[in-house]
C-alpha cells in the first residue's frame, strides 16, 4: 500500500485529530469571563427571559425567535462576546433536550473556541451537565485529518451554569459527558478514515495504543493464528484482499471479582466492495469505508471502561478485513467452515459481514461468556425498515433487550426490537451445507439475525444492525455530517449496567 508522504496516519492515534482536540477542551463550572467568544441563554416557552441576553420576549419574538429546543438566534454587539438565545423547549428540560440545546448553541456560535453557555433551574443538575458536555464536543467534532487548512474552530474551554446548581455536581457531570463523548469520537475517528489509510493491520495499531493508554488488553491474531482456530468466515471474505485479514481480542478486566463476563463482537469490513456480488452504485461505494462501524463503536466503548469503573469483565472481538472481488476472491456457491464446524454455503458474497461474525459468535461462547451483543453495518433492510436515525434491535433474551433498549435511552442512540421470526429460518437452509449465507427476497434484517442466531444458540444475545444509523449526510445535532460513533456510548451504558443483571 502506498501512502502520499506526510500524511496523517490513523495508526499514530495522536495525529487523528478527534481524539486530541475532544482531549483539549476544559469543561468547567462557572461564569462567562471577558475572553468569552460566545455566551449562550437558554429562553423556555414560558417564564423569564434573562437579562444578559438584552432582549425580552418580545423582540426575541420579533426578530424570529422561537423558543424550540434546537432553535437559535445570534443578538449582534458592538463588541465582547456574540450573545446567543438557544430555545429551551416547553416542557421541564430533559437529558435529551440539553444535549440537543448545547449541540444547537455550539453549531451557533461555531467561529468561536471559548464558550459559555447560562440554563435555568433544572432537576438533575448532573445529569443535565453530562448531556451538554456530550452534546458539546460532539456537535463541533469533524474528520479534519487529511485536510491540510482545516476551518474549523477547535473548542478550547467550555463553561456551564446552571441556576442554583451545586458546582461540584456541575463539574462532575461534565467529566462524566465528556468521557462517554470519547467513545463516540474514537469510533467516528476510525469509521471515518479513508480504507487506504486504515487496513485491518491499522486498526490493530490504533486498538493496542489505546488499550495501552485507557487500560485494556489487546491480542491480535494474523492469517496464520486464524487458520490455525479454524475461523473460516473470516479467512474466505479475505481471500479476495491483498491486505491480511486480523482478529483483534480485546479484554478489560475490572480491579476486583467480576460481576458477569460480557461479550462484545463488532464487525470490521474495512472496506466493502461487495466481492464478487459487487456493489451497484458508486454513491453505495463511498459509504463503505463505513462497514467497519460495528468494530469502530465496540472499540470505542472500551476506551472509557476503567474510567466508568464497569465491575463486569468485558471481551470484545474485532473481524478485520476487506471484502474485494479479485482472482482469489471466495465464490458464490462455495462452502466455508465455521470456527464451530457449522458449514456454510455462499450465496452472496455481500453478506459477508455475519460471515466473519460467526466466527467470532463462536469464539465468545468458548471463552464462556455470560452474553454476548453484536453490533454490525449489516443489512440494507436495516436502512429501509427503520431508516437513518433508528437501529433495529433483534434479542432471544428479554433481558439482554431490555438492557440494551434501556441504554439505547439513556444515550439517544434509539434502537427498535424487532421480532426474531422463526418461520423466516428455513429460507437459510442449504442442499448442500448445514446453512446459507442468504435468506429470501424480504425481510432481509430478520433472516441476517437468524443466521446469527445459529452461533449464538442458548447463550442470552442481542444483534444491533447500524447498517442506517452509522451516518449521516449532514451535521444533524450534536450528529456531525459522516460517521456518527452509533453504539459506542451505548454499549459503554450496557457494559456499565450489565453486572446488575447478573
Amino acid at each position: 500500500m502506498i501512502r502520499q508522504p506526510n500524511t496523517p496516519l490513523p495508526h499514530d492515534v495522536d495525529s487523528v485529530p478527534g481524539l486530541a482536540a475532544l482531549n483539549a477542551i476544559s469543561f468547567r463550572a462557572g461564569e462567562a469571563s471577558e475572553d468569552t467568544g460566545a455566551i449562550g441563554f437558554t429562553v423556555a416557552a414560558a417564564g423569564d427571559v434573562a437579562s444578559g441576553l438584552g432582549l425580552d420576549r418580545d423582540a426575541l419574538t420579533r426578530a424570529g425567535f422561537e423558543p424550540a429546543v434546537g432553535k437559535t438566534l445570534l443578538i449582534p454587539t458592538a463588541s465582547g462576546a456574540e450573545l446567543i438565545a438557544v430555545g429551551a423547549g416547553e416542557e421541564a428540560l430533559t437529558v435529551a433536550a440539553a444535549r440537543d440545546l448545547a449541540a444547537s448553541f455550539v453549531r451557533a456560535a461555531h467561529k468561536a473556541s471559548d464558550l459559555a453557555l447560562v440554563l435555568g433551574a433544572v432537576s438533575d443538575p448532573e445529569q443535565i451537565a453530562a448531556a451538554v458536555a456530550e452534546g458539546a464536543a460532539l456537535a463541533r467534532y469533524g474528520y479534519t485529518a487529511l485536510k491540510s487548512a482545516p476551518k474549523s474552530v477547535a473548542l478550547r474551554w467550555f463553561v456551564l451554569s446552571i441556576e442554583g446548581a451545586d458546582a461540584a455536581a456541575v463539574e462532575a457531570g461534565l467529566a462524566a459527558g465528556a468521557l462517554a463523548a470519547r467513545a463516540s469520537v474514537v469510533a467516528r475517528d476510525v469509521t471515518n478514515t479513508p480504507p487506504g489509510h486504515l487496513t485491518a493491520t491499522d486498526l490493530v495499531a490504533v486498538a493496542e495504543q489505546l488499550g495501552e493508554r485507557f487500560g485494556f488488553h489487546v491480542e491480535v491474531f494474523d492469517k496464520a493464528a486464524l487458520i490455525e482456530l479454524g475461523c473460516g468466515g473470516l479467512l474466505g471474505v479475505n481471500r479476495g484482499s491483498a491486505e491480511e485479514p486480523r482478529m483483534v481480542k480485546l479484554t478489560y478486566a475490572p480491579s476486583g471479582e467480576p460481576e458477569g463476563h460480557l461479550g462484545l463482537v463488532g464487525k470490521g469490513i474495512m472496506y466493502d466492495s461487495g466481492g464478487i456480488s459487487l456493489k451497484p452504485s458508486d454513491p453505495m461505494h463511498l459509504l463503505m469505508k463505513m462497514d467497519m462501524g460495528g468494530a469502530a463503536a465496540v472499540l470505542g466503548a472500551f476506551t472509557v471502561l476503567r474510567e466508568l469503573d464497569v465491575r463486569s469483565q468485558v471481551t470484545g472481538w474485532l473481524m478485520c478485513t476487506d471484502n474485494m472481488p479479485s482472482g482469489t476472491s471466495y465464490k458464490l456457491g462455495d462452502v466455508l467452515v465455521a470456527r464451530d464446524g457449522t458449514t456454510v454455503e455462499v450465496k452472496n458474497t455481500d453478506a459477508e459481514g455475519r460471515l466473519v461474525m460467526m466466527d467470532a459468535i463462536a469464539l465468545a461462547n468458548e471463552d464462556g461468556v455470560d452474553a454476548i451483543i453484536d453490533i454490525a453495518t449489516l443489512t440494507g433492510a436495516a436502512l429501509m425498515a427503520l431508516g437513518q436515525a433508528t437501529a433495529p434491535v433483534f434479542a432471544n433474551d428479554d433481558t439482554i433487550a431490555e438492557l440494551v433498549t434501556s441504554a439505547a435511552a439513556a444515550t439517544d442512540e434509539p434502537v427498535w426490537r424487532l421480532p426474531l421470526e422463526k418461520k423466516y429460518r428455513p429460507q437459510l437452509d442449504s442442499d448442500v451445507a448445514d446453512l446459507s449465507n442468504l435468506g429470501g427476497k424480504y425481510a432481509g434484517a430478520t433472516t441476517a439475525a437468524l443466521f446469527l442466531e445459529h452461533f449464538v444458540g442458548k447463550t442470552p444475545w442481542a444483534h444491533i444492525d447500524i447498517a442506517g444509523t452509522m451516518q449521516t449526510d449532514k451535521d444533524d445535532s450534536w450528529r456531525s455530517a459522516g460517521a456518527t460513533g452509533f453504539g459506542a456510548r451505548l454499549l459503554a451504558r450496557v457494559a456499565v449496567e450489565f453486572s446488575a443483571t447478573r
